[in-house]
């Protein structure tokens, strides 16, 4: 199936095409045309899978650039996922020649500016949930003529930490707009607080076994302790131009972002604990290419969505397959090539196998000889 084919407009259809897209993903062949019937949706698929323009596109082609109004919120948990997309939506308006304006409202960041900017009555605001219902509440942010509203990363969202903002942000709009979740996941209780909050919601599931063909998975046995040199040898091994590296903790991000720069590896981690100008100076830094490899918490990388990773290291796995694939998901995006690489101890080398079961998925021992990688069969 084309995007011509699911009625997306022939200028955000141009507007793909200078961004490399010529083909739909499956979540998006899936999600657009519900959308474009106005149906209420929850979308969920893991990363990589095109979330974030399965509901553009639609949301987009609905949009009216003649009306000075904000029709389209899209609200996000962290600045660093708000700003991606809010930064996908204005590349999307820029390439399809459309005189759509977006503006990105996040807290921590001077409230009096982004008053400003919504003088201009944009008709898309993107931002988090906090700063959102702020600027509603005090009257700087018109929502008479919203025409949908967008929960990403809906599964934390929707927790009780942060509920009542998405309840508040419903209430102030009309009540015909149409509402869409998105997330990689969808746990118990967001099934619940979805009953209630919209009733006439469509769950969109893609499966879990629809597993990148692009991303190579490897794995490395060792003992625990040679874990951090390990990962040092593969990033040299490699010559990784971008990647990200997994652990378990906050601490221990650090820690081995600490080893890695002391050994001329440029490196950073981005910890759920980092002040937001430090989180800002990583993420920039692994765009710009002068920090080239992420190390990184689950938590920590949630909405994290960078250009150009090739490669993924587990260096503390994940127990379920779900998690696995949600990490290696950020690499082998758009139809480039990936790899993943797990590290893991004797022990651990039992959850290689229930991936390989539960994935459907073959991961390739290999071993390092004199800082050269070979298949552990041949070395």
């Amino acid at each position: 199936m084309t995007f011509t084919e699911l009625s997306i407009p022939p200028a955000l259809i141009a507007a793909l095409a200078k961004q490399d897209i010529s083909e739909p993903t499956p979540i998006q062949i899936a999600a657009i045309p519900p959308l474009n019937a106005g149906q209420d949706l929850y979308l969920q698929a893991e990363t990589g899978t095109g979330k974030t323009l399965a509901y553009l596109l639609p949301l987009f082609a609905k949009l009216d650039p003649t009306r000075a109004e904000t029709q389209l919120v899209i609200v996000a948990p962290t600045h660093e996922l708000a700003i991606q997309i809010h930064r996908q939506a204005c590349e999307l308006a820029l390439n399809a020649s459309y005189s759509i304006r977006s503006v990105l409202l996040i807290g921590g960041t001077a409230t009096d500016r982004q008053i400003d900017k919504l003088k201009a009555k944009p008709q898309v605001v993107v931002g988090t949930p906090g700063r959102i219902v702020e600027l509603i509440e005090r009257g700087k942010l018109k929502t008479a003529q919203l025409r949908a509203i967008v929960v990403d990363e809906a599964d934390r969202l929707l927790s009780n930490e942060c509920l009542h903002w998405i309840q508040k942000i419903k209430s102030a709009a009309p009540s015909g707009r149409q509402l869409v979740f998105a997330s990689a996941t969808i746990e118990s209780q967001t099934s619940e607080v979805l009953q209630s909050l919209a009733p006439s919601v469509a769950l969109l599931r893609a499966s879990l076994s629809e597993v990148n063909e692009n991303i190579e998975h490897l794995y490395l046995v060792c003992e625990g302790r040679d874990k951090p040199d390990i990962l040092r040898k593969l990033l040299h091994a490699f010559d990784v131009p971008r990647s990200i590296v997994f652990v378990h903790r906050n601490d221990v991000a650090e820690q081995v972002a600490a080893k890695l720069s002391h050994h001329k590896l440029a490196a950073a981690d981005l910890n759920s604990e980092l002040s937001k100008m430090d989180r800002k100076r990583a993420m920039d830094g692994i765009r710009n290419g002068t920090i080239r490899i992420m190390i990184s918490s689950d938590l920590a990388a949630r909405g994290l969505n960078v250009q150009g990773i090739t490669h993924v290291f587990n260096l503390d796995v994940p127990t379920m397959s779900k998690a696995y694939l949600h990490r290696v998901g950020r690499t082998g995006r758009a139809g480039s090539k990936g790899t993943a690489v797990s590290i893991v101890t004797d022990t651990e080398a039992r959850l290689i196998r229930r991936y390989e079961h539960e994935l459907g998925i073959s991961l390739h021992c290999v071993r390092l000889i004199n800082g050269e990688l070979r298949p552990a069969n041949l070395a």
